[in-house]
């Protein structure tokens, strides 16, 4: 549901407290309106957004190969990291809402908002959880949020802008990143040929996040995961490599595939 996030939203074109002004709309003071989709997600892009983000294809590869629970390590540490507050968390590239979902589970009177440029990806995270919204935006643009309204945001395999989660988050918010350590899906990239993890990635991220936040740390998280043939299909169709690989003349075994993922803790510098 979109209301329980709408006191924190702003117009991406002025800046304005956004409001229902109709059943399937969103308009502010100056008159700029967005609708509402029939699916409940709202689009916030102020304009064309230059790329779609994932396919409905990869989502529906992303969301099952999730729910058959060969990323509950990262849900669990998660869980276990976002503070018990009432405030409201920002899944900053949400993708199915899955993560989101599973927050919100755990934190009853809290409110949370994925935000994505996928649209496939958007019409599942606006109905992944009765007290998550969802909006269409691009990362790397302002995002349609008011200044110091964030408790915590999470950023899981997604873009991270740094200035704009800082505006966002509350002076002693949390922001969790979680990002792919270097030998993640290694048997899958060595058999396949996919896209590996850049070995620069640590210091991107480093650099984006700047002197706006200090990290407080970094857990690295390996799990063995057990895949069929058809699991690895599905795990490489959720990935960037899916638009690299043909899945369907893709010749896949049953394997033993390693996940490994950093996760970092920053606070607002």
């Amino acid at each position: 549901m979109i209301d329980g996030a709408l006191p924190y939203l702003r117009c991406p074109v002025c800046r304005e407290a956004l409001e229902r002004t109709g059943d399937q709309v969103l308009g502010c003071p100056r008159r700029h309106s967005f609708d509402i989709a029939r699916q409940g997600y709202v689009n916030l892009t102020a304009g064309r957004s230059p790329h779609s983000g994932d396919t409905a294809a990869m989502i529906e590869d992303r969301e099952a190969f999730l729910a058959a629970g060969h990323y509950t390590f990262i849900t669990k540490i998660l869980t276990e990291t976002v503070r018990p507050d009432d405030g409201l968390i920002v899944d900053a590239g949400t993708g199915t809402g899955h993560y989101l979902a599973h927050l919100l589970d755990a934190r009853p009177d809290a409110y949370g908002l994925g935000l994505d440029v996928s649209k496939p990806a958007l019409r599942r995270a606006a109905r992944a959880h009765p007290r998550a919204a969802a909006a269409l935006t691009d990362l790397w643009s302002p995002l349609p949020l008011e200044d110091v309204c964030v408790s915590t945001i999470v950023n899981v395999f997604s873009p991270r802008n740094g200035p704009e989660f800082r505006r966002v988050l509350h002076s002693d918010g949390t922001l969790i990143v979680v990002t792919p350590a270097q030998d993640h899906l290694a048997e899958l990239v060595e058999a396949h040929g996919l896209i590996g993890v850049d070995p620069a990635k640590p210091d991107r991220v480093s650099e984006n996040l700047g002197t706006l936040f200090e990290a407080e740390g970094t857990t690295t998280l390996r799990h063995e995961m057990h895949l069929t043939a058809a699991e690895v299909r599905t795990l490489i169709g959720m990935t960037p490599s899916a638009h690299h690989v043909s899945l369907t003349d893709l010749q896949t075994e049953n394997i033993t595939v390693t996940a490994a993922v950093d996760v970092t803790v920053y606070r607002p510098a």
